[in-house]
């Protein structure tokens, strides 16, 4: 259930490739470039989102060119800038900057759609929770709820714990049986980034409302895939954390997640987060 990738360097090479044991749904790329330097990829059944971490490139998708794409220097730094790219295209990502940090993310479709972009004023944001809950969390949607005319089954969003420390994914919840309109199956990665980058916290799983699942420790580009069971997450005192995160539907665009019986009660205790669910759908 579930797995754990540390960081490493990748070659630009998938982390998260085309028909994965444990998501099979989703594909992840972090790619790093410099000026001039180019990556091109082309995913037969996924529809993707090149996303700027942090740099500007230009992005041509099956020939559309898409210009000076990402203002930021970090994912610290502002709000995310991407351009949507449909099943079978030939991507190109050129550099611009001085250095580009990309995050590309898939999800399994079966139709082609048309490739847009996704400016930075465009990132649908919502703010929930509070410090004294340690809840405290930024959630900026890539792809989402406000673009979802133009999107299959992937939904990309950024999200990031408020403050130092606090806990993410709470109440836990679980989205692994289609049993809709209580339920969707959506698979899900997250890649993690803390601040300062020396900063940790911990992903835990588990299946079922009774049990004792995995806890695992992450770090800085920590990468998180879960098929299936609740998985709330913390981040330690003193660290901020972000978590790149890709989910994607089996059946349903629309994502409705199954809270843990035990801490149901702390969605309508904990502000916003009846807002931050409804952003999801």
């Amino acid at each position: 259930m579930g797995k754990h990738i540390p960081a490493y360097d990748n070659k630009n090479k998938a982390i998260i490739d085309v028909n994965d044991d444990t998501t099979p749904l989703i594909y992840f790329n972090q790619v790093f470039l410099k000026q001039g330097e180019s990556h091109r990829y082309q995913l037969a059944a996924y529809e993707t989102a090149v996303v700027l971490a942090g740099g500007t490139c230009d992005i041509k998708v099956d020939g559309e060119l898409f210009e000076n794409i990402g203002i930021r220097k970090n994912v610290w730094d502002g709000n995310p800038a991407a351009v949507y790219a449909q099943v079978g295209a030939t991507v190109e990502i050129i550099c611009v900057s001085e250095n580009a940090d990309v995050m590309i993310a898939g999800g399994r479709y079966e139709e082609s759609l048309a490739p847009f972009e996704i400016t930075p004023e465009a990132s649908d944001q919502i703010q929930y929770g509070c410090d004294v809950t340690k809840t405290h969390r930024k959630i900026k949607h890539i792809l989402g709820q406000k673009n979802a005319d133009k999107r299959g089954r992937l939904l990309v969003s950024e999200l990031f714990t408020v403050g130092a420390g606090g806990w993410s994914g709470f109440p836990a919840h679980k989205h692994d049986t289609e049993r809709a309109p209580m339920e969707t199956r959506y698979e899900e990665v997250y890649q993690f980034r803390f601040n300062p980058d020396q900063g940790f916290g911990a992903q835990f799983l588990y299946e079922h409302e009774d049990d004792i699942g995995p806890v695992y420790h992450i770090k800085n580009r920590s990468v998180i895939a879960i098929d299936k069971g609740y998985h709330p997450c913390v981040a330690a005192p003193g660290y901020e954390m972000y978590y790149f995160t890709i989910i994607v539907g089996e059946h349903s665009k629309s994502l409705i997640q199954h809270f843990d019986p035990h801490h149901e009660y702390q969605v309508h205790t904990i502000p916003g987060i009846k807002d931050m669910i409804n952003k999801f759908k």
